[in-house]
């Protein structure tokens, strides 16, 4: 999609009054055009299906047909880009992450309260959004349509499947579907510091449940999220992986196999503490665009491990990320990133690609073994 195109969008909320403030919201850009509106999941479905849009903002709960139900026909039936929109809430954060497996690309955060306008504090981050994952429609869903046959061959073949839990489980949780020939580094890690935002959590899952239970380093991560869903994707990441995830508690010593989620709205920040790093979760500094912010993080990370540090930059859009890194690579530290392919928005990993900083490129179904390949 050339950046001149106008961008075609279906909104399908059962409110009239968040349908009127999105369009109005979508149209103050001169690219976007909102080609209709669907009042629940069947009438989305239907629109579209004879719209085409480029993408789709879809609510969760709606009457008749609700979000999820409609975004699984749309993923089966016309692959199109869905965003959600969510309540901030511990049951929205989980159906999000639901949503967000089926195939949806990225979620928008709203209040429950309608009468709220506090969504237009998020309408620059939104346009950008849109306007990046419209562009990139036919890389994303032909990457969907290619893991929607994978799935529906894997689980055509019960055989294949108990073959690879057996394998699983002797090779320390990888399978010879996503295991990779990278030879082993010698270079000596402390600690892996990872920044990731828009299409952070998929990613973030098939990098983090496929990481050997003994590995002996700790990680952190800054994922660009609202406060109450963090804590729904570390239980959730935990759930699949070998590794214990957690969302970061203030005070908490790292430890090595533990993944540490930073809180959404705060920033994630490590402190020396004799021998061992220890977390702290503040609002400070209070200045920077994300919170989390990957910079903060990562600038932490580095005052206490230097040279020994792993940076992994994810999906997201935007920046953030590059200066911490930059500094990464000063200090003799080691940089993976992921790859345009397979990224959502290729916006962190592109800056710090671009900044010729990046040791290891990966798709996502590889980065778990750049990261293994180390130890």
């Amino acid at each position: 999609m050339s950046p001149d195109k106008i961008i075609k969008v279906l909104i399908v909320d059962d409110s009239a009054f968040m349908r009127k403030a999105l369009m109005m919201m979508l149209e103050s850009d001169p690219h976007i055009k909102v080609v209709g509106t669907a009042r629940d999941g069947e009438e989305g479905c239907e629109k579209v299906k004879s719209l085409k849009p480029d993408l789709v903002t879809m609510d969760i709960e709606m009457p008749r047909m609700d979000g999820l139900t409609a975004l699984k026909n749309i993923m089966s039936d016309n692959p199109t880009p869905v965003m959600m929109l969510s309540s901030l809430t511990t049951d929205g954060a989980g159906a999000t992450l639901d949503a967000l497996d089926l195939g949806a690309v990225d979620f928008i955060p709203k209040e429950l309260s309608y009468v709220s306008l506090d969504i237009v504090k998020i309408k620059e981050e939104l346009l950008n959004k849109i306007k990046n994952i419209a562009r990139r429609k036919h890389v994303l869903m032909a990457r969907h349509k290619q893991a929607a046959a994978f799935k529906r061959a894997k689980g055509a073949n019960s055989s294949l499947r108990t073959d690879i839990k057996a394998f699983g489980a002797r090779t320390g949780g990888t399978t010879p579907q996503v295991r990779s020939l990278i030879k082993k580094r010698s270079y000596h890690i402390d600690i892996i510091a990872v920044g990731s935002s828009t299409g952070g959590p998929p990613a973030l899952q098939s990098v983090i449940s496929k990481l050997p239970r003994n590995l002996p380093v700790g990680i952190v991560i800054s994922q660009h999220m609202p406060a109450m869903f963090t804590k729904s994707l570390a239980e959730r990441l935990n759930s699949l992986s070998q590794v214990s995830v957690k969302e970061a508690e203030d005070g908490e010593t790292v430890n090595p196999g533990c993944v540490y989620i930073a809180q959404g709205g705060k920033h994630l920040i490590l402190r020396k503490n004799g021998t061992k790093s220890r977390i702290k979760i503040t609002e400070q500094p209070d200045t920077t665009l994300y919170k989390p912010c990957v910079d903060v993080m990562i600038n932490s990370v580095l005052d206490i491990y230097g040279k020994s540090t792993l940076g992994v930059i994810l999906t997201g859009m935007g920046t953030n990320g590059v200066t911490g890194l930059k500094r990464v690579k000063e200090k003799g530290g080691k940089i993976i990133a992921q790859n345009e392919d397979t990224c959502i928005v290729y916006g962190m990993p592109r800056a710090a690609i671009e900044a010729r900083i990046v040791d290891h490129i990966a798709s996502i179904e590889d980065i778990h073994a750049e990261i293994a390949a180390y130890f």
